[in-house]
C-alpha cells in the first residue's frame, strides 16, 4: 500500500498504471424496475408511483444520522446492468447521435449514476424514496444531501437539450447489456 492510500481503498491510478479503483457499495436500491425499459430517464420525469427503498448496509447505518432532515438526497450509484461502453450514443430524449459525455447515457467507461431522489422517510437503515430512476438491485456507492444553495446554478446554455421537450419520460432498452 502506498503512503497516500487508506485501508480498503486504492489510490487513483493514471492511465497505464496497474492500480485500479476499488469501490465498496454502502447499500442497495430496491425498486419496481427490473429492466431498463420503462424506467424514468431522470428523476425530474418520474411519476408518483416511481418509488422504492434504499437499504444501507449495517456498517454504514450511523452515517444516516440527520439525513431525514433533507427533502432530497443525491444517490451516487453503479449502473450494474449498463451495456458496453459507447462513445457515441443516441440519448433517450433525442434521435441524433451525440458524444457520450454530452449525455447522461448509462453505457459509460465508469458507469456511475447520480440521482437527486426525494426522501420520503427513514426507518432505521431503510430510506423510502420517490422520483426514483434506478433499477432494482443497483449498488449505492454514496449518498449526499441535495442542497439548493449549492446544487442549483442558473445557466445560459444547455447544449442539445435547449429545444427539447421530453417526448417520453421513460427509457427503452437501447443501453441494455445485450444490445
Amino acid at each position: 500500500m502506498r503512503s497516500d492510500e487508506k485501508p480498503g481503498r486504492k489510490a487513483a491510478s493514471s492511465p497505464g498504471e496497474d492500480a485500479p479503483f476499488r469501490l465498496d457499495p454502502i447499500g442497495l436500491v430496491h425498486s419496481p424496475f427490473t429492466s431498463q425499459a420503462g424506467v424514468p430517464v431522470q428523476p425530474a420525469l418520474a411519476e408518483p408511483e416511481d418509488a422504492g427503498t434504499i437499504e444501507i448496509y449495517e456498517q454504514f447505518a450511523a452515517g444516516l444520522d440527520d439525513i431525514d432532515r433533507f427533502e432530497r438526497i443525491w444517490v451516487i450509484s453503479w449502473f450494474h446492468r449498463a451495456g458496453p461502453v459507447r462513445l457515441r450514443v443516441t440519448p433517450y430524449l433525442d434521435r441524433q447521435q451525440r458524444g457520450l459525455f454530452a449525455t447522461r447515457a448509462p453505457s459509460r467507461p465508469n458507469p456511475i449514476g447520480i440521482s437527486p431522489v426525494r426522501l420520503l422517510r427513514r426507518e432505521g437503515r431503510i430510506l423510502y424514496v420517490a422520483d426514483l430512476d434506478l433499477l432494482d438491485g443497483t449498488p449505492v456507492l454514496d449518498l449526499k444531501p441535495y442542497a439548493p444553495t449549492f446544487d442549483v446554478f442558473p445557466v445560459s446554455r444547455q447544449g442539445w437539450l435547449e429545444d427539447r421537450t421530453p417526448h417520453s419520460g421513460r427509457a427503452d432498452d437501447r443501453f441494455a447489456p445485450d444490445r
